[in-house]
């Protein structure tokens, strides 16, 4: 007997027919009782037990073997969906119509797989119609997938989608075209625009989606977040729930990105498997205001349900440990900033008792390590995809969207780079506003940071010590996406202990390492730390003690009484013949970084410039000069020479207390300096430099030749420590 291909699954056109009318009784029977319900459909999807997490419906031809079949086992595998799928969970012997409409009904989410033949099926579009049906009376919760297909194509019926639905055209009627007309205007994925068409990303993009809506229908949480799903099952795993022992782990990250929200989360939807719990917010703040006796307090009072006080910190720590030692208990610390708050309320595992679980949010990795818990959990920042909808929930007006949103969306996607509190305040504050207003906004955006924003950025910048603080604001300013090594040679020159405080700032979320030994940071935290040089001055840019952006260099350039930048200056593109009566107006200038193809006009000495200077990295040797770069412009011209623009020889005995000696691309040099005159020098590394005769290292320990052609060194009794290193083309 020949088979009638349909929707889901293929069948003989007599069980087609018998399916159709069973599908009548079905649908009357459910509306009849959906209308019984009647107030009671707008309650929480929560409220009842559901059989599935999730209905699949796909025209089986089409993505049966392909997408499908990857999606639904991505669900069930690393999900942990239960996912309801004809092929793999219809029983045998189960009439068809029935079985799939009863899934339907007992799913909490329908995924709907839009291909270019689903519509060719009227059991899909019956499928589709009824799935539609329980949205409409029950709440239930419809995504649609657009897989090689437009969602244009399916909401008008045309193109490929079109010629399918037209197949059916002896049978088509008002119900598929409105259930395909709703389905289409719901937000969902069209697959060739998730992660440029990488099928593999796409799927793990619509688990993500699909954890947050299940874990929000099951929990008391805002709806509006997005992103959980995949970082509670990551928090989870952590916990180790149901293992014996007790467990502390902290959650940590930059400010602004999803620590409190995450681990709220995570608290609401496993807080019932413990005896007691509590979540103690903002102890970093109320501690401050309060005092740490009432933090002891709340944990105690809510943990217990009643009223209990405390005397002193030390007899807070006392009963926590007391009388919690034989509960199970879940606690959620938050935005610890202190270990002496960790020590009050959660001294060690063992105060608390069997199967409890601890989580602490903090801003700083070292408090955590400090503590001694058992696992640091880093939150990361949401993908672009992420980023992409918690924006459009916050920043999206559905009835009068803003002209060209897509585009300026993006814009601020780009500028936020995954800072969840970043998108929601910038979000909010475009809602309901026109095209020019988010021009206006963008472009205010990069001069002036928003004030929220940049607020909950700072609270780790204000934790820091003073040395700390200058190294952020000096790699803000100045060398973000430096070499590390470099980076830390400048500001060793510059007294600032960087081995130490560098770390701090890793430590505290402000800056990172990248694989290739780059410093970087966040774009919002480097704004924040422009703001804090520039934001009390905006008006009187003379009182900048940091200067890197030329706007302001223009605007001071011309002033007659001495500055007062204190301790550096960036340069791109100088105009020279102001240049030097610029510098000399700085009295107490330490780091100076001039980048400028203007070397004709560098004649004169450079006797302008500051006695204290620490640091010039093209080129200059005052008394005090630790570190010395040579870039391959200013060099040239710095010392007077043969008219010919090349460096021909540089005498640094009048600088004793150099240390390190640059030069980069110093292709004409032909004598290296004479270095008796530098007792302290440790380092010197000459990277392509074409000719060079003789060298004389004296009390040189490391010398580096990069792509040199030749290099011949002096070796004799005084350099038995010398170390070499070369490298060739």
């Amino acid at each position: 007997m020949a088979k009638v291909a349909t929707g889901a699954l293929a069948v003989t056109p007599v069980v087609a027919r018998l399916s159709t009318i069973l599908l009548i009784v079905v649908i009357v029977l459910s509306c009849t009782s959906i209308m019984m319900a009647s107030s009671s459909s707008s309650s929480s999807l929560s409220s009842r037990a559901w059989k599935y997490d999730v209905f699949l419906s796909f025209r089986g031809e089409d993505t049966r073997k392909n997408f499908v079949d990857h999606l639904y086992s991505s669900l069930e595998q690393h999900g942990g969906i239960h996912t309801y799928k004809d092929d793999v969970t219809l029983q045998r012997g189960d009439s068809i119509g029935p079985s799939l409409f009863n899934a339907i009904q007992d799913s909490q989410i329908a995924l709907i797989v839009f291909s270019r033949n689903y519509a060719e099926s009227s059991w899909c579009l019956d499928e589709l119609a009824y799935i539609m049906k329980c949205k409409e009376k029950r709440g239930q919760i419809v995504i649609p997938i657009f897989y090689d297909v437009n969602p244009s194509n399916v909401r008008k019926q045309n193109g490929q989608f079109g010629k399918a639905f037209n197949k059916n055209y002896k049978s088509v009627n008002e119900t598929w075209r409105k259930a395909l007309f709703d389905a289409s205007n719901i937000a969902g994925w069209e697959l060739k625009h998730i992660a440029n068409g990488h099928e593999a990303v796409g799927i793990k993009i619509i688990i993500g989606a699909v954890l947050d809506r299940l874990l929000y229908v099951n929990s008391n949480v805002d709806e509006n977040l997005v992103g959980m799903g995949l970082r509670f099952n990551y928090i989870e795993s952590k916990l180790k729930i149901g293992l014996h022992g007790v467990r502390m782990i902290g959650i940590w990250g930059v400010g602004g990105g999803g620590k409190t929200t995450l681990a709220f989360f995570v608290y609401m939807k496993i807080r019932d498997l413990f005896q007691g719990h509590c979540f103690i917010e903002n102890i970093r703040e109320n501690s401050a205001k309060y005092g740490l006796q009432k933090q002891q307090e709340k944990v105690l009072s809510e943990v217990l349900k009643k009223d209990l006080t405390v005397g002193s910190v030390l007899e807070g720590r006392f009963k926590i440990r007391s009388m919690l030692s034989r509960r199970k208990v879940l606690i959620v610390l938050d935005d610890v900033d202190d270990l002496e708050q960790l020590e009050a309320l959660a001294g060690s595992n063992d105060w608390f008792g069997e199967g409890s679980r601890i989580i602490v949010t903090t801003r700083d990795e070292h408090l955590l390590t400090t503590h001694r818990v058992d696992e640091v959990c880093r939150v990361s920042l949401l993908s672009v995809d992420e980023a992409i909808r918690l924006f459009k929930r916050h920043a999206y007006q559905e009835n009068n969207p803003v002209q060209d949103y897509e585009k300026l969306s993006l814009h601020v996607i780009s500028y936020v780079n995954g800072l969840p509190l970043a998108l929601k305040i910038i979000g909010s504050s475009l809602y309901g506003k026109d095209k020019n207003e988010w021009i206006s906004t963008l472009d205010k955006l990069r001069e002036i940071p928003n004030r929220k924003v940049t607020d909950q950025l700072k609270i780790s910048y204000d934790g820091l010590e003073h040395d700390e603080k200058q190294i952020f604001l000096n790699i803000a300013c100045f060398l973000r996406r430096c070499n590390k090594e470099n980076v830390m040679s400048i500001l060793d020159a510059c007294g600032f202990h960087p081995h130490i405080g560098i770390k701090v700032l890793i430590q505290k979320a402000l800056i990172r390492i990248s694989s290739e030994g780059f410093l970087d940071m966040h774009d919002l935290v480097q704004e924040m730390g422009h703001h804090i040089v520039i934001g009390q001055h905006l008006s009187k840019p003379e009182k900048v003690n940091r200067v890197w952006r030329s706007q302001v260099i223009e605007a001071i350039q011309y002033q007659n009484d001495p500055l007062e930048i204190e301790v550096a200056l960036r340069y791109d593109n100088a105009p020279t013949k102001i240049f030097p009566t610029l510098i000399s107006n700085i009295k107490i200038l330490r780091f100076l970084e001039v980048i400028t193809w203007h070397v004709d006009s560098y004649n004169d000495d450079l006797n302008f410039i500051s006695n204290e200077l620490k640091l010039l990295p093209d080129s200059f040797q005052p008394g005090r000069l630790l570190v010395l770069h040579f870039g391959f412009t200013l060099q040239i011209e710095l010392w007077k020479g043969d008219k010919e623009p090349c460096l021909q020889e540089i005498r640094p005995s009048y600088a004793p207390a150099l240390e390190i000696f640059k030069e980069k691309f110093a292709g004409s040099l032909v004598k290296r300096p004479d270095c008796t005159g530098l007792p302290y020098l440790q380092r010197m590394v000459l990277l392509y430099c074409v000719r060079r005769s003789r060298g004389d290292p004296s009390s040189t320990v490391y010398v580096y030749l990069g792509h040199c052609e030749t290099y011949k060194v002096r070796n004799d009794k005084q350099v038995s420590n010398l170390e070499v290193e070369m490298s060739s083309w």
